[in-house]
């Protein structure tokens, strides 16, 4: 998984002039390309978190930052890995394991020593 945000500075070639301008607009280019890339994604007030094989995620994030770059000179990226091979479904998996321990407060895990892996 690799979640990552990015976002324009500077003056380009699509960049607004007013002092209301805002990011959202690249940022929205941004985040099309993701969903058009056919790759599971979510997107949050943060980050754009893809699931999918290295190669066809960091795909995503350049076409990305390239859209992004031309609202501006230059272009903050921000990224996260999550390197786990061999498993799939870990955008929605993860949250669903932390949602499962918050519906039975104060019992934590059988067995869990923090330790393991597959335990997070």
């Amino acid at each position: 998984m690799i979640a990552f945000s990015v976002a324009p500075s500077g003056v380009g070639e699509l960049s607004g002039a007013g002092p209301t301008d805002s990011v959202s607009v690249a940022v929205a280019e941004a985040v099309r390309i993701v969903r058009e890339s056919g790759i599971p994604n979510q997107t949050d007030s943060m980050f754009t978190t893809l699931e999918g094989e290295w190669d066809e995620c960091m795909e995503v994030v350049r076409r990305a930052c390239e859209a992004v770059g031309r609202y501006g000179s230059r272009v903050s990226l921000v990224l996260k890995a999550d390197i786990r091979p061999g498993h799939a479904g870990e955008l929605t998996g993860k949250l669903a394991r932390v949602e499962a321990q918050l519906a039975t407060p104060g019992t934590p895990m059988a067995g869990n020593t923090g330790n393991d892996p597959k335990e997070s």
